[in-house]
């Protein structure tokens, strides 16, 4: 729950019992729109009510994404508070996919420094441990890890240009290595719909990939490498 009166409060989720808003039904039957149009005019119950609703689904669309226990909580947490401070622009009756959507993009976030840690330590292996029986020349070897690193660094600012649905999707599913059936789990969309966002992410970047003259360039050498 939400404790205080200030839009920097953080939720914090005790023991203590919800003094549920005097809206004139059961907590249960206000709809998310009303409970949230309350928050937004300082009714911190009435988002406490929201927290209590879905900080679970919450928490399992970020530790589907992340894999780890405190990242996840963390990422919950965060989520709540990020809504709490825009909660007066949501719009809508149903909170589920706008919370959602606020956690699935802090958890893709995460991915990404976590990556570029993951890159970096990498590269220092590979400069290390370069095998002296390499067929390539000293010259050659920093020249083809720069080519892939420039390519990389292209493909995220494409995937970065995509449509924010087709941008999740993409990453859910190319880079985390998620199915169907899981990714529209953590968006709550149909598979038929994350099929679609998929095909169509794919499409918009080798669109853009073939229309960027430094990719294509640094693909084709790539390839002559491995030839």
């Amino acid at each position: 729950m939400m404790n205080g009166q200030s839009q920097g409060s953080t939720p914090t989720h005790g023991d203590a019992e919800l003094e549920t808003p005097d809206l004139g039904v059961g907590e249960s039957e206000i709809s998310d729109g009303r409970l949230l149009a309350q928050a937004a005019a300082g009714d911190l119950d009435a988002f406490n009510v929201i927290v209590e609703r879905y900080e679970r689904a919450v928490y399992h669309a970020s530790w589907a994404i992340l894999r780890e226990q405190m990242q996840a909580e963390d990422v919950t947490q965060d989520t709540f508070i990020r809504a709490w401070n825009a909660v007066d622009s949501f719009q809508g009756e149903n909170a589920r996919p706008w919370l959602l959507r606020i956690a699935t993009n802090r958890s893709l976030d995460l991915i990404r420094q976590r990556t570029r840690q993951a890159t970096g330590s990498l590269d220092e292996q590979i400069a290390e441990y370069e095998p002296r029986w390499s067929t390539l020349s000293p010259s050659e070897v920093p020249e083809r890890e720069a080519e892939k690193h420039e390519l990389s660094d292209r493909l995220e600012r494409a995937i970065a240009l995509l449509p924010e649905d087709q941008r999740v999707a993409i990453v859910l599913a190319d880079v985390m290595g998620y199915d169907y059936r899981e990714i529209a789990e953590v968006t709550d969309a149909a598979i038929g719909t994350i099929k679609s966002r998929i095909s169509r992410g794919r499409t918009r970047l080798r669109s853009m990939l073939l229309n960027d003259d430094l990719a294509r360039e640094h693909l084709s050498r790539l390839i002559r490498h491995d030839e």
